[in-house]
């Protein structure tokens, strides 16, 4: 586990974020618990709105207010320079916005106290490629996909891994998950939950044609390029649900390992497994045994 034991700071400087666009009432929402984060931390900066960069050099810790989208972009705001995470659900399911709005109190206390871990995740680089021209980048918490719009039809995706040919898939689609994407739309495909600590890449394909075909899971040490052979105008990659580039006969897509990693907060008393049963119903009769 890529863990490190928080440290003891008394007053924290923070920034929070959060995104209007999913969210119309954020900025209400946040108002509300502004008087709790003010009596545990100092405010050094906000901000609710686009997806430019952010500057956070000067805070100890960013407190994300929204749901697991609005982390992701607050990540791709961040870009190299990542710091600790601290995820408020404001949404519906929350993998990593863990702290429930009633919780944020007791969950800045802990930080104040040092009593939380720093888990490093993996993040993905994308690059795609017009031939060997590069023409744009883009960093994935969640995953990189290749996907197809209207006309609806199969697409023949080509995977190599690391200069090997893998597979040539006939399918609808093809997702390159996270271990943090893997209880995303890599699981709504039919793809394993990873441990998001683990550093592994998930290859879930998107309705296969042949029924042999299944997720892969493998090491994020590799390199991953993908092409389409006959992509429709619609063929795009999507990397954390945003199109970065539509697909052409000429593309490549060469995903690996980033060097920035995304850290989130796990305060005291949460964990891996405990965030599981929440979210995924697991486990009823769980909550009262000591430790869980």
């Amino acid at each position: 586990m890529n863990a490190t034991p928080g440290k003891k700071t008394d007053r924290p400087r923070v920034a929070l974020l959060g995104s209007l666009g999913r969210r119309r009432d954020l900025k209400a929402a946040v108002a509300k618990l502004r008087p709790v984060v003010e009596c545990r931390a100092a405010i050094a900066l906000e901000s609710f709105d686009g997806d430019d960069p952010v500057e956070l050099d000067d805070v100890d810790l960013a407190i994300v207010f929204g749901g697991d989208g609005s982390i992701l972009r607050a990540a791709g705001r961040m870009g190299d320079r990542q710091v600790p995470v601290l995820g408020v659900n404001l949404g519906k399911l929350g993998f990593l916005a863990d702290i429930q709005p009633d919780e944020l109190d007791e969950a800045l206390r802990l930080v104040s106290e040092g009593r939380f871990a720093v888990v490093d995740h993996l993040m993905l680089l994308c690059e795609v490629f017009d031939g060997d021209r590069l023409v744009k980048t883009a960093t994935a918490l969640n995953e990189v996909a290749i996907l197809g719009g209207p006309p609806y039809r199969i697409l023949q995706i080509d995977l190599s891994v690391s200069g090997q040919a893998a597979a040539s898939y006939s399918c609808d689609g093809l997702i390159l998950s996270t271990p943090v994407g893997s209880t995303a739309h890599s699981l709504s495909a039919g793809g394993p939950i990873v441990r998001k600590d683990v550093q592994a890449v998930v290859i879930s394909p998107l309705s296969p044609h042949t029924l042999t075909v299944r997720p892969v899971v493998d090491s994020a040490d590799r390199v991953f390029e993908l092409s389409v052979r006959e992509p429709q105008a619609s063929t795009g990659v999507v990397v954390d649900g945003h199109l970065l580039s539509p697909m052409t006969k000429n593309t490549r897509v060469v995903v690996r390992k980033a060097t920035s990693v995304f850290r989130l907060i796990e305060v005291e008393g949460r964990n891996y497994y405990r965030t599981l049963r929440e979210k995924l119903g697991w486990g009823v009769g769980f909550a009262d045994r000591p430790g869980t």
